[in-house]
């Protein structure tokens, strides 16, 4: 079991994980179609997707969750 402690950078890892994987996916699809190395050019694009944006997340998500409390705090 991970520490809680952790769950932060747990959760932006999983969350660029999947972010990038998808997003990845589709742009490769759309350019390739069904080529025969779209799995391969596919796992290329996500690693080195993912490798930007886990970082990305962790620097955003503290400023996304600051905007939103902004966004939705209440007047009284």
């Amino acid at each position: 079991m991970i520490p809680a402690r952790y769950g932060p950078v747990l959760f932006s890892f999983i969350l660029s994980g999947l972010m990038s994987l998808l997003v990845s996916g589709i742009s490769t699809f759309r350019t390739l179609q069904a080529h025969q190395d779209f799995l391969d050019l596919w796992t290329g694009a996500w690693l080195t997707g993912w490798l930007f944006a886990f970082p990305a997340v962790m620097v955003a998500a503290p400023l996304a969750r600051k905007v939103v409390a902004r966004a939705t705090a209440c007047d009284g």
